[in-house]
């Protein structure tokens, strides 16, 4: 799920940039007064002398950007439920971090700002715009990217839960206590039809637009309604008893091919898949690709002439948004980052180091979609609320430019969750110190040609896409055996030495290479918990002996120090160091050369 919104949320940027260019040309453009005349226009829908109309810029602010909202609720749902926020640990140096991220900025845009008639706009730099972010990792292309982009993800989720409550609960100039109620009214019903289990969904649509339409009126940003229904949406991991029903409907079609057996198969297995998880799929690409596009467009014009510009260079509003863009978030996230881990609060999802952190928090400093958002609901006079985009454009692109600084320059190239051949250059073993002996464990024949001792991490990604290529090359080699020794990267990956505990309690009682199995077929769920299922799972006391357990990981890692490990995966065939692409033909090829030789 973590992947598969990434990739939409990368891919979307170039369109989202492209829709932005778009408005300011329009803007700009000998046809520029068309722009705000545009997204004036009224459009409506009545009945009888009953009648409800908004201009096309509020249809999309208020209208389409709910699902954009919706979306954010079913991702938070998602992720407290079944991702990376149901670990505490993993969440609150993200969580403290965008905190930090939203205090600082608006902290430094109110210095030049308090007192103002423009001190309400203290929330245009409050939040980063997750595209832009990951599009611009994807173009950096980070060495250990996962973790990074893990890390920013959940930031992100933080920084726009705080954001919309920012925006009802400071943005909210009126309030109509009727339509509120009524409101709170339509918001029990869909509760009440969740806690029956009905899921008829024109029920839900319809109650869904009338609790937009009554928190409109209440005064209450739409938004809010938004993420609360997406947070409201079930998620569920499949049972067993929904994915043999789906399997046993696909075999029927599969062998008796027909339109019922069709519409059953297709039934039975989206049952097997959440709601949650089916609503975002289908609704990412219209978020990405149309909706926030089609914003970016109503919002980001602005007339970007010399007047205009000198203006807006001594602006304290534009000043502040793009101080507060730049600098604000690049030391809010810093230091909400630093504190959480100097007092132990909590840990970080994986191999990141500072020169990667920082670099994150610099492109956090792009605020774009919430921050044209809030511009709208901050400023009623029109001069300031051109000054206030200008000032989210500079910020934005001076916070890019400083992420791509940073990332050139003060990257750690020296981390350790990297394949062998891009170790850092230093004189290392070459060969394996600690044979193999009757403590370790081996998966293949006694007497094997070859020999594949396995240095790896079971929370290291590298790991993880290495653990099916080692499978396939023992199916193809009856004659080579596998010998993993645990060598956990303990600051980097803080599940990976519960993990190696609990493996060495299934060897206890036989089942280490089951338990090995299930450890990496469910890399992302390694919590106490997760462990201690998966043990019930295998008949497994998990923390039985945990002192001897541990003394035996130690060994491992004693044994693989003084062999010149220094990453995880690192391979030995037949006791010498392999160096070359950690690849099905790569290992291969060094597995038949061994074969042949004398």
């Amino acid at each position: 799920m973590l992947r598969a919104f990434l990739r939409t949320e990368a891919g979307s940027t170039s369109v989202l940039l492209a829709a932005t260019v778009l408005a300011l040309v329009w803007a700009n453009s000998p046809w520029g007064h068309t722009y705000e005349a545009f997204w004036h226009t009224h459009m409506g829908i009545s009945f009888g002398d009953a009648a409800f109309s908004l201009d096309l810029r509020h249809w999309v602010n208020d209208g389409l950007m709910t699902v954009f909202f919706f979306l954010i609720g079913l991702e938070v749902s998602y992720e407290i439920r079944l991702g990376q926020l149901r670990d505490r640990r993993l969440v609150a140096v993200p969580a403290v971090a965008a905190f930090g991220g939203m205090l600082v900025p608006a902290g430094v845009y109110l210095l030049l700002n308090a007192g103002g008639p423009a001190a309400g706009g203290w929330g245009v730099p409050i939040a980063t715009d997750t595209a832009f972010v990951l599009g611009l990792l994807a173009v950096v292309g980070a060495r250990c990217p996962d973790p990074l982009r893990a890390f920013l993800l959940t930031l992100a989720i933080v920084d726009d839960v705080l954001a919309i409550m920012i925006i009802a609960i400071f943005y909210t100039d009126r309030l109509s206590v009727p339509a509120l109620l009524l409101a709170v009214l339509l918001l029990a019903a869909i509760v009440t039809l969740r806690w029956l289990k009905i899921w008829r969904a024109p029920a839900y649509i319809v109650l869904g637009f009338s609790l937009w339409v009554a928190t409109l009126q209440s005064g209450i940003h739409p938004t809010l309604i938004g993420i609360a229904l997406g947070i409201l949406v079930f998620v569920y991991v499949p049972t067993d008893h929904k994915l043999l029903l789906a399997g046993e409907a696909v075999q029927e079609f599969t062998s008796t091919p027909s339109a019922r057996a069709a519409r059953e198969a297709t039934r039975r297995v989206q049952r097997a898949v959440s709601v949650n998880e089916r609503l975002q799929l289908r609704l990412h690409p219209w978020s990405s690709y149309v909706i926030v596009p089609i914003f970016a467009l109503a919002n980001a014009g602005v007339r970007l002439d010399g007047e205009t510009l000198r203006a807006a260079a001594t602006s304290p509003v534009a000043i502040g948004v793009a101080l507060g863009l730049l600098l604000g978030k690049f030391v809010g996230i810093s230091l909400g980052t630093w504190l959480p881990l100097r007092l132990g609060w909590g840990t970080l999802p994986g191999n990141l180091v500072w020169g990667q952190l920082l670099g994150g928090a610099a492109v956090s400093g792009i605020g774009f979609t919430v921050a044209l958002f809030i511009v709208d609901l901050a400023f009623e006079d029109s001069v300031l609320h051109d000054q206030a985009k200008i000032g989210i454009l500079a910020g934005s692109l001076l916070s890019a430019a400083l992420g791509w600084v940073i990332f050139k320059l003060a990257w750690d190239r020296g981390g350790v969750c990297a394949p062998p051949d891009s170790e850092p250059a230093e004189e290392l073993p070459v060969t394996l110190s600690v044979p193999v002996g009757p403590g370790d464990h081996v998966r293949g024949p006694a007497k094997a040609r070859v020999t594949i001792v396995e240095y790896a991490d079971f929370e290291c990604p590298y790991c993880g896409r290495l653990h099916p290529i080692l499978e396939e090359i023992l199916r193809k080699n009856p004659d080579v055996r596998l010998v993993f020794r645990h060598f956990p990267l303990r600051t980097l990956h803080p599940r990976a030495a519960p993990a190696a505990i609990v493996a060495e309690a299934a060897a206890d009682a036989d089942r280490f290479w089951e338990m090995h199995d299930i450890l990496y077929d469910n890399q992302r769920f390694l919590t106490d918990a997760d462990l201690e299922h998966f043990a019930a799972e295998l008949a497994v006391d998990p923390w039985g002996d945990v002192p001897r357990h541990v003394e035996r990981v130690a060994l491992d890692e004693t044994s693989g120090r003084e062999s010149g490990v220094r990453g995880t995966p690192t391979l030995f065939l037949n006791g010498r160091r392999y160096q070359g692409a950690l690849d099905l033909d790569s290992i291969s090829r060094a597995v038949e050369e061994i074969r042949e030789s004398p």
